[in-house]
């Protein structure tokens, strides 16, 4: 992975993470309807599918990197556990002490109140999204479904490339019955994404010239441009209701209602990151700003929704009380991240040195596998997606 392309999935992720919160901020209830036209484009979902697609292209390089099932998993793992967790823990705490200053801001469908097992149990084992368990919210952070179903592919992921024969299937299998269908109706981007990197992997769009390049890096947002103006989500989602019977589509699928959408955007996506693949090829600049926010953008997506309800208990109604909330969430979002994700790779050494420490006969076993994912990661500078960033 080029340091070009490295930087550009950053700029990426960035782009989306403000898009997600800035639509959830677009609420009238946090910013009086002042930017209701920015829900109405629903760009936050789309922003989503553009988290999915970076990801899978990042994990797809990590999982090569990493060489080994084990590696793969405490790499995966330790990246979502280091922030997810705490974020749990802030979002019951934060739930709990606004709705006390103000039930008002914790409307229903918004808000669901858990226990602290419940919001630890179900949260770090990513099963809260999984149909087959039933679907809980986790307190006001609804954005984590996303996350339940990155950890899905994760899993799913990692089983196709780490096993194989008859256990590979048997374990597909039993994964996919456990997920459940509107998880997996959305993997498809995910996996444009992991085809992106072995494309990149193999060379195959080296051979791309510069002008097609172009075409695909501009022409796939403008083309996406032109697909919302014409209402496009809109028309595939009547459409797909109609083929499956008129059934509604955010009552069976939830979060994944707007599915061919989604493959539509995932194409787009893909094709513009494969043109910004040809023409970042032999960029050599650096951009640190791009990479201190994207080194918290995990933490500004798992944290930034219940900062704005507690905000919105919290701040007296005042002039410019919704740049407040803004604000006030971004800042405590980015110091959550200094605190939780940025120190990830001294995280992952205290826990290896444990592992190592509490398990003699395999520690020469593990340390193996981590020199051989350490001699793999000369294939690039890695970049990622919300929930598998910095070190992946």
């Amino acid at each position: 992975m080029n340091k070009g392309l490295s930087l550009w999935l950053d700029v990426l992720r960035v782009m989306a993470t403000f898009v997600v919160v800035f639509s959830h901020f677009a609420y009238p209830r946090f910013s009086n309807g002042a930017f209701q036209w920015f829900r109405d484009l629903n760009l936050g979902s789309d922003a989503v599918v553009i988290f999915f697609e970076v990801s899978g292209l990042v994990i797809a390089f990590a999982a090569d990197r990493d060489a080994a099932a084990g590696e793969y998993a405490f790499n995966r793992l330790t990246r979502l556990w280091s922030v997810l967790i705490p974020a749990l823990v802030l979002t019951f705490l934060l739930d709990s002490f606004g709705a006390r200053l103000d039930p008002n801001a914790y409307p229903e469908g918004f808000y669901a109140p858990v226990t602290l097992a419940e919001m630890l149990g179900h949260g770090a084992i990513f099963t809260n999204e999984f149909s087959s368990l039933g679907r809980l919210r986790l307190g006001t952070n609804g954005p984590l479904w996303s996350l339940r179903s990155e950890a899905a592919y994760y899993a799913i992921f990692g089983v196709a490339v780490f096993s194989q024969g008859a256990k590979r299937v048997v374990l597909l299998l039993g994964l996919a019955y456990l997920i459940g269908v509107p998880i997996l109706l959305l993997m498809p981007a995910w996996l444009m994404g992991v085809a992106a990197w072995y494309g990149l992997k193999s060379g195959r769009f080296e051979a791309l010239s510069h002008p097609r390049a172009l075409i695909c890096a501009v022409g796939a947002p403008l083309a996406y441009t032109l697909l919302l103006w014409a209402d496009a989500p809109q028309i595939l989602s009547q459409d797909s209701s109609a083929m499956l019977g008129g059934i509604n589509l955010n009552a069976s699928f939830g979060f994944s209602d707007e599915f061919v959408w989604n493959g539509f955007l995932g194409l787009l996506t893909v094709t513009h990151i494969i043109g910004m693949s040809r023409l970042t090829a032999h960029a050599r600049a650096d951009a640190k700003a791009i990479r201190w926010l994207a080194g918290g953008s995990f933490s500004l997506y798992v944290t930034h929704y219940p900062l704005l309800h507690f905000f919105d208990a919290a701040l007296p109604d005042s002039a410019g009380r919704a740049a407040l909330m803004l604000a006030g969430t971004l800042i405590a979002g980015l110091l959550f991240a200094a605190v939780f994700e940025r120190p990830i790779k001294g995280v992952r050494q205290i826990l290896r040195r444990a592992i190592t420490a509490f398990n003699p006969p395999n520690a020469k076993a593990f340390d193996s596998t981590t020199s051989t994912a350490a001699s793999r990661a000369t294939l690039g500078t890695t970049s990622s997606a919300h929930s598998g960033s910095g070190s992946s």
